[in-house]
């Protein structure tokens, strides 16, 4: 057998499609994904002119008042297409509306949409859960921040990983239930500066509930054991949704 000939048998056994639960009966597969981008700026004296120019734009995207800022502001962009991070919205953050503004490249957070193969619906999840959330204009309220977890985590048997995050997700899917906090679950493998490997968003009606579920995720084993860093975090409350 060639070197091509087996280059090219294990290229075909990566497999690189999100999972999701069976649905009637059948696999759920797919090769799409949801990209978020989260900027942010300081020097902002007229929140209203980047809320005119960012509309104008067209593209899928809230603004943010930066709450611990205040002349900050944050600028959440999503798409399936990640290109579009480096046409459309690369031509609106160089445009004028930017031009006196200072970017705060340490808060940029980049992620994408995945799935952990237990998803009802593994297109909505994929591609219109999180968008719903952030797109919300009953969840003004927001948390961003990145984390990556210790080395040892990864080193753990699929069944201990998955007690632990299950604890994770009981925790907030009791938050979730309640009403208090949706959340935007993102992976950032290898697209992260820093090397994080998930951005997380905190979407609520009110701030409090946000503070308080960090607060309490602390307590987990995921946490306490696993966690290498945290943070840096955006606080912000959304002027304009698309």
């Amino acid at each position: 057998m060639s070197g091509m000939e087996t280059h090219q048998i294990e290229r075909e056994k990566l497999d690189l499609l999100e999972y999701g639960a069976l649905r009637d009966g059948k696999p759920q597969s797919s090769n799409r994904r949801c990209y978020f981008q989260l900027q942010v700026y300081t020097e902002c004296a007229d929140t209203n002119k980047i809320v005119e120019a960012v509309s104008a734009s067209g593209l899928e995207s809230v603004v943010y008042r930066d709450v611990n800022d205040p002349r900050g502001v944050g600028l959440l962009f999503m798409n399936e297409n990640p290109e579009i991070f480096v046409k459309e919205v690369r031509s609106l953050l160089t445009g004028p509306a930017f031009a006196s503004l200072k970017q705060k490249p340490e808060m940029t957070m980049l992620g994408r949409t995945y799935a952990l193969g237990r998803e009802a619906d593994l297109e909505d999840w994929l591609l219109n859960k999180f968008r719903r959330n952030a797109l919300n204009p009953a969840l003004p309220w927001a948390v961003w921040y990145p984390l990556r977890r210790k080395p040892e985590f990864a080193g753990l048997s699929r069944e201990e990983q998955g007690k632990i995050l299950g604890e994770h997700a009981l925790l907030g899917r009791a938050y979730g239930e309640a009403g208090f906090v949706q959340d935007i679950r993102l992976s950032c493998y290898g697209i992260d500066a820093r090397d994080n490997e998930f951005v997380i968003g905190l979407v609520g009606s009110e701030l409090y509930p946000l503070s308080r579920i960090v607060q309490d995720m602390r307590k987990t084993q995921q946490t306490t054991l696993y966690l290498d860093r945290l943070g840096p975090f955006f606080v912000g409350r959304a002027v304009w949704q698309s």
